[in-house]
């Protein structure tokens, strides 16, 4: 697998804490059996969280093993309030016949988008010029539109769904108790901290105490 030059990679990309752009997919919708379209404007019309896992391509390895792990915490991301979208450079066709194929993907039910011209890939920064592929990219953007979460590995290192629903349940509840922040391996119902004064050097007693 070749390695990024500096060159290869989106200079441009959206930061977090910024606002995304908004922009449209083609999708193949596994619940439906058929082709559809995903939309960021639509989903922040429906106050919904957005979740884009980014992956090399289809008929892929590792690829196979992330949205078998995807698949198994879809009903708990779309609990906390998101919409899941896979993506990947291949067309709906090839989204369609993989899903088909691969008993690995059999439970899989979230839309898989088909960026094609490689367009949202740039956006996020995950798209690699010299061979096409997406790295793996997963990216938490809020009902406002704004990117509150960025995570890019390699081609050859899997991700973690139970950690992704993690980070969005974190997400979600700062973003709905703005006076709070949530400590490391935070999970739902936890302790969060409040920062302030008062809490400077105490945090070991906040949390354990």
């Amino acid at each position: 697998m070749s390695y990024l030059h500096d060159e290869d990679c989106c200079c441009g990309a959206i930061q977090v804490g910024q606002e995304v752009p908004d922009f449209e997919m083609e999708t193949y919708e596994p619940a439906k059996g058929d082709f559809g379209k995903f939309s960021l404007s639509e989903q922040k019309k429906q106050g919904k969280w957005t979740v884009l896992v980014f992956y090399p391509a289809d008929f892929t390895f590792v690829c196979s093993t992330e949205l078998a792990d995807l698949a198994d915490e879809y009903e708990n991301l779309k609990a906390a309030g998101a919409e899941v979208v896979t993506v990947s450079t291949d067309t709906v066709f090839t989204h369609l016949a993989w899903k088909r194929e691969e008993k690995f993907l059999e439970k899989a039910q979230y839309p898989m988008g088909a960026d094609r011209t490689g367009e949202v890939s740039r956006l996020f920064g995950v798209y690699n010029e010299e061979t096409g592929l997406d790295l793996r990219g997963t990216f938490i953007i809020s009902p406002a539109g704004v990117l509150v979460a960025s995570e890019i590995n390699f081609y050859n290192v899997g991700r973690n769904a139970k950690e992704l629903l993690r980070k969005l349940q974190a997400s979600v509840h700062v973003a709905n108790h703005p006076d709070e922040a949530c400590p490391a391996r935070w999970e739902q119902g936890a302790k969060t901290l409040t920062p302030g004064p008062q809490m400077v050097g105490k945090v070991y007693d906040a949390l354990k105490g």
